[in-house]
């Protein structure tokens, strides 16, 4: 199953950026991007909030998103962490770790992103033994470096 929506030669790159995938080698990439779908926020559009399950990673393609927490008084402006823009992605760790969201997530202009659900990562995960056992060594490296 290929998803037509997904472009595969902008995606391979971004895949390399993301350290959870980038030493994966590129057959693995592709495989990952057909469970990849494109969805459409229309501006201040929130794609998730702080305290959300984590549920997905997303790649911006075309557009703006602005990671935020939310204020905690009426007339306050939010707390900016981060703008993510094309090309750009947040949310990797939701796809192994049952964390809640850290922050908030909005469209700041009409946006084009791309989304591998935590489900789907399972899903290729169960089916893969490549993927899972690079993927484990990957998460032991990043969680030993964290520990220094």
């Amino acid at each position: 199953m290929t998803n037509e929506n997904v472009d595969v030669e902008l995606l391979l790159p971004i895949l390399k950026q993301i350290p959870l995938f980038s030493a994966l080698d590129e057959g693995i990439h592709r495989e990952i991007i057909q469970h990849i779908i494109l969805m459409y926020y229309p501006t201040d559009y929130e794609i998730f909030k702080e305290n959300d399950a984590g549920d997905a990673l997303y790649i911006v393609k075309r557009g703006q998103i602005e990671i935020f927490h939310p204020t905690e008084e009426e007339g306050e402006q939010p707390e900016k962490v981060a703008e993510i823009n094309n090309s750009g992605f947040f949310g990797e760790m939701a796809l192994i770790s049952d964390v809640p969201r850290n922050a908030s997530a909005k469209a700041v202009v009409d946006s084009e992103v791309f989304i591998l659900s935590k489900d789907d990562f399972k899903k290729l995960l169960n089916t893969n033994q490549t993927l899972a056992e690079q993927i484990s060594a990957t998460v032991i490296d990043r969680m030993n470096e964290n520990d220094k």
